[in-house]
């Protein structure tokens, strides 16, 4: 995954969550903590900053924002998750009316996939995963296969079932026409995701941290959500 995802994801959720107090990313504290790196730069070692940054954000430490992202999903976990899930679903569908319809941008389309990022996606992630993780521990092949199954034979159809009923409540449609939608899409939307999504969630429950799985998810899904966003709204 290429840096300046990581850096777009952390500066705007980090931006709208982190506390007053992590002054480190003022303009202020961004000189000072420069003029600091380049006293160390200049000695040929690594400046406290950076070691603390490095500490707290693991290997992307360095990362602008992401030591700010990784407190505020320590402080407020489900609030950075959900804007994280937001960003992530109306870069989905920005991109699929950009590149892929290229008619006229549905801002009102936009905004009802967002919104669901941040009030479904993100929130179900961060309960889902944290009730998995606890209810089975390790990253084994037999762990992490159990988990990748459960998440795609059960969880999956969950997930769209809900996606096409709050596209269709929000539409105005009613429990007919919502049931025809998910009859008539739910099993094509799962057999999109199985393509998909088995090697990403090996990938995930074995080496990815549980509090950083959904910024992990959200930025595989930016490209996925292209394909939601379209089966969803044809």
């Amino acid at each position: 995954m290429r840096a300046s995802t990581f850096t777009f994801f952390a500066a705007l959720a980090a931006v709208t969550v982190m506390s007053p107090q992590a002054d480190a990313f003022t303009a202020q504290g961004g000189s000072a903590l420069a003029r600091k790196q380049q006293k160390y730069a200049a000695s040929g070692s690594l400046t406290p900053s950076s070691v603390s940054v490095v500490k707290r954000g693991g290997a992307l430490g360095a990362v602008p924002g992401w030591a700010a992202y990784t407190n505020a999903l320590e402080e407020k976990p489900l609030m950075t998750k959900a804007m994280t899930s937001l960003v992530g679903w109306a870069l989905g569908d920005f991109l699929a009316q950009t590149f892929i319809n290229k008619g006229p941008f549905d801002v009102a389309r936009f905004a009802t996939l967002s919104a669901f990022g941040f009030l479904y996606h993100g929130p179900s992630g961060h309960y889902f995963y944290n009730w998995l993780d606890a209810k089975i521990e390790g990253t084994g092949f037999k762990q992490v296969f159990s988990k990748v199954a459960i998440d795609q034979i059960f969880w999956c159809p969950i997930f769209m079932s809900v996606f096409f009923t709050y596209l269709g409540l929000v539409a105005g449609d009613g429990p007919g026409a919502i049931k025809s939608k998910i009859s008539s899409d739910l099993l094509s939307a799962c057999k999109g995701s199985w393509k998909v999504w088995p090697i990403v969630h090996a990938i995930n429950f074995r080496f990815i941290p549980n509090k950083f799985r959904l910024f992990y998810i959200n930025a595989v899904q930016i490209g996925f959500n292209i394909f939601l966003s379209i089966i969803g709204t044809k």
